[in-house]
């Protein structure tokens, strides 16, 4: 993983007194660590549910919050953030039926990743991510952007591993093809 995707990182381990105290009720504490999240989840959710992020990222903090008095151990915090939120970006993506064609003017919108230094993505590079099924864009976002092997990214889509392997060579496919148009 790059240096920009771990700048948006909070320190989660410093988190586990705040996730401790949350589920205990603590108003505070649930909105210092909605709040140290929320960076994090914005850089996911903008590649994968595209000019829907907004709505992702209020999904995924809202799951966040309902779901927080499960999470039994602090320390695995990050990953059910991570799983959470990616699950959340592609269901709102498929709920705005993000297969159709990508509208320009929300390029400008989508930052939040690896590319030129700032966090943001090269237009050109978000343009074919916008082209690509949400399938393959959120397979190739948890993969290429954020790093992940393709077993963890099958688990955060829900899939099996070979489901994800094949999803992950059609994306890759698509995104080359889709490039040199």
């Amino acid at each position: 993983m790059d240096g920009s995707a771990a700048q948006d990182r909070p320190p989660w381990e410093a988190l586990a007194p705040l996730v401790r105290a949350a589920r205990s009720g603590d108003a505070l504490a649930m909105d210092s660590l909605l709040t140290a999240v929320t960076p994090y989840v914005t850089r996911l959710c903008r590649p994968i549910a595209l000019s829907q992020w907004e709505d992702a990222v209020q999904e995924a903090l809202t799951a966040v919050f309902v779901g927080l008095r499960g999470v039994r151990d602090p320390q695995a915090f990050y990953g059910w953030v991570r799983t959470v939120t990616v699950r959340e970006a592609v269901r709102v993506a498929r709920r705005a039926g993000r297969e159709r064609p990508f509208d320009p003017a929300d390029a400008a919108r989508l930052t939040g990743l690896a590319g030129t230094g700032d966090g943001e993505l090269p237009a050109q590079v978000r343009d074919v991510l916008a082209r690509l099924p949400v399938h393959h864009r959120a397979v190739l976002v948890l993969r290429e952007l954020e790093g992940f092997d393709e077993r963890t990214a099958a688990g955060l889509l829900g899939v099996a591993p070979g489901t994800a392997k094949s999803r992950l060579h059609r994306a890759r496919s698509a995104f080359r093809k889709a490039w040199q148009q």
